[in-house]
Protein backbone atom coordinates (compact mmCIF):
# COMPACT_ATOMS: atom_id res chain seq x y z
CA UNK A 1 0.00 0.00 0.00
CA UNK A 2 2.86 2.88 0.35
CA UNK A 3 4.79 1.52 -2.47
CA UNK A 4 1.31 2.72 -4.23
CA UNK A 5 0.47 5.82 -2.73
CA UNK A 6 4.48 6.89 -3.18
CA UNK A 7 4.09 5.90 -6.96
CA UNK A 8 1.10 8.21 -7.38
CA UNK A 9 2.60 10.69 -5.28
CA UNK A 10 6.00 10.81 -7.81
CA UNK A 11 3.15 10.43 -10.79
CA UNK A 12 1.39 13.68 -9.61
CA UNK A 13 4.63 15.91 -8.94
CA UNK A 14 5.85 14.73 -12.15
CA UNK A 15 2.95 15.67 -14.37
CA UNK A 16 3.10 18.88 -12.20
CA UNK A 17 6.38 19.51 -13.35
CA UNK A 18 5.82 18.85 -16.56
CA UNK A 19 2.65 21.21 -16.32
CA UNK A 20 5.13 24.05 -15.88
CA UNK A 21 7.22 25.46 -19.18
CA UNK A 22 11.52 26.15 -18.55
CA UNK A 23 11.62 29.83 -18.74
CA UNK A 24 13.16 30.89 -22.02
CA UNK A 25 16.16 33.85 -23.23
CA UNK A 26 13.86 36.94 -23.59
CA UNK A 27 16.03 36.56 -27.27
CA UNK A 28 14.18 33.81 -28.10
CA UNK A 29 11.31 36.35 -29.36
CA UNK A 30 13.60 38.13 -31.35
CA UNK A 31 13.05 38.19 -35.11
CA UNK A 32 15.72 37.21 -37.51
CA UNK A 33 17.73 40.73 -36.68
CA UNK A 34 17.66 40.30 -33.06
CA UNK A 35 14.77 42.85 -33.11
CA UNK A 36 11.87 42.39 -30.31
CA UNK A 37 8.20 44.00 -31.45
CA UNK A 38 7.53 44.88 -28.00
CA UNK A 39 3.92 45.69 -28.70
CA UNK A 40 3.44 42.29 -30.14
CA UNK A 41 4.56 40.34 -26.74
CA UNK A 42 2.06 38.42 -24.87
CA UNK A 43 1.57 37.72 -21.17
CA UNK A 44 2.60 34.61 -21.52
CA UNK A 45 5.91 35.41 -22.97
CA UNK A 46 6.52 37.89 -20.20
CA UNK A 47 5.50 34.57 -17.73
CA UNK A 48 7.79 32.64 -19.78
CA UNK A 49 11.04 34.26 -19.76
CA UNK A 50 13.66 34.41 -16.45
CA UNK A 51 12.90 37.15 -13.94
CA UNK A 52 15.78 39.35 -14.93
CA UNK A 53 14.30 39.35 -18.23
CA UNK A 54 10.58 40.59 -16.92
CA UNK A 55 12.18 42.86 -14.78
CA UNK A 56 14.29 44.39 -17.70
CA UNK A 57 10.74 44.54 -19.75
CA UNK A 58 8.75 46.03 -17.43
CA UNK A 59 11.44 48.53 -16.90
CA UNK A 60 11.78 49.56 -20.27
CA UNK A 61 8.06 49.99 -20.76
CA UNK A 62 8.08 51.83 -17.95
CA UNK A 63 10.51 53.99 -19.12
CA UNK A 64 8.11 53.45 -23.30
CA UNK A 65 5.23 54.84 -21.41
CA UNK A 66 6.83 57.74 -19.11
CA UNK A 67 9.02 59.02 -22.12
CA UNK A 68 5.32 59.22 -24.52
CA UNK A 69 4.32 60.97 -21.76
CA UNK A 70 6.86 63.38 -21.45
CA UNK A 71 7.60 62.54 -17.70
CA UNK A 72 11.10 61.89 -17.18
CA UNK A 73 11.29 61.02 -13.89
CA UNK A 74 11.44 57.72 -11.80
CA UNK A 75 10.01 56.19 -8.43
CA UNK A 76 11.80 53.23 -7.31
CA UNK A 77 9.08 52.27 -4.89
CA UNK A 78 6.07 52.74 -6.88
CA UNK A 79 8.06 51.49 -9.84
CA UNK A 80 8.15 47.80 -8.23
CA UNK A 81 4.64 48.09 -6.85
CA UNK A 82 3.22 48.58 -10.74
CA UNK A 83 5.77 46.02 -12.75
CA UNK A 84 4.60 43.79 -9.61
CA UNK A 85 1.33 44.17 -10.64
CA UNK A 86 1.66 43.51 -14.59
CA UNK A 87 3.39 40.32 -13.77
CA UNK A 88 0.09 39.17 -11.57
CA UNK A 89 -1.92 40.77 -14.35
CA UNK A 90 -0.06 38.62 -17.16
CA UNK A 91 0.10 35.75 -14.91
CA UNK A 92 -4.03 35.78 -14.64
CA UNK A 93 -4.40 37.19 -18.59
CA UNK A 94 -1.49 35.26 -20.79
CA UNK A 95 -3.64 35.56 -23.57
CA UNK A 96 -3.67 39.14 -23.62
CA UNK A 97 -0.68 41.58 -24.84
CA UNK A 98 1.46 43.14 -22.49
CA UNK A 99 0.94 46.42 -23.34
CA UNK A 100 -2.70 45.83 -22.88
CA UNK A 101 -1.65 44.83 -19.47
CA UNK A 102 0.59 47.90 -18.93
CA UNK A 103 -2.58 49.76 -20.41
CA UNK A 104 -5.46 48.35 -17.38
CA UNK A 105 -2.32 48.35 -15.17
CA UNK A 106 -1.48 51.86 -15.36
CA UNK A 107 -4.59 53.26 -15.43
CA UNK A 108 -6.00 51.52 -12.32
CA UNK A 109 -3.25 52.59 -10.34
CA UNK A 110 -4.02 56.40 -11.39
CA UNK A 111 -7.51 56.17 -10.56
CA UNK A 112 -7.08 54.98 -7.28
CA UNK A 113 -4.48 57.22 -6.54
CA UNK A 114 -6.73 60.04 -7.79
CA UNK A 115 -4.46 61.07 -10.84
CA UNK A 116 -6.60 62.30 -13.62
CA UNK A 117 -3.82 64.26 -15.83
Amino acid sequence: MKHALVLGFLAAAASMGAAEAAPVELSTYADAKGWIDVQELTCAQLANTFQEDADYLTAWYSGWYNGLAKKHFVKPDRAKTLEHNIIMYCKANPDKKIIHGLDVVFKEWREKNGIRE
